[in-house]
């Protein structure tokens, strides 16, 4: 099921000291990793200052977009757990006044969406 899962594009949790050594050339003075998710190439990690959205493009993922988002410009957000047939859960993020989602994400039965939901509220709220 996680290869099926990736394949389709769903998050997979990482462990946040490997996050913070791949990526220690974004964080900034006393700012760490609190929980991270990968989506086939691309990666989703809340930090305890922002959230970065890594997003490697083209066939072979060598340029890469870094997208951060700082807590406070966060409007709103929702999460949608799984169902009996629907297998993923679904964060969706309003950044500013949007109408729309500007983010949204679907995360695998390996991720509890309650703890991605408790990340976002200790920051935004």
């Amino acid at each position: 099921m996680g290869l099926f899962s990736s394949l389709l594009g769903n998050a997979g949790i990482v462990e946040p000291q490997k996050l913070e050594q791949e990526y220690s050339s974004l964080l900034v003075e006393n700012e760490s990793v609190e929980i991270g998710f990968k989506l086939i190439r691309d990666t989703f990690i809340f930090t305890n200052k922002r959230l970065i959205l890594v997003d490697k493009q083209g066939i072979t993922g060598s340029k890469i977009e870094y997208y951060t988002v700082s807590y406070k410009s966060i409007t709103r957000f929702s999460v949608e757990t799984s169902g009996h047939f629907d297998l993923d859960a679904e964060l969706k993020i309003w950044v500013s006044s949007e109408t729309n989602p500007s983010i949204s994400k679907k995360f695998n039965k390996s991720v509890n969406i309650y703890d991605v939901q408790k990340v976002l509220a200790k920051h935004v709220l």
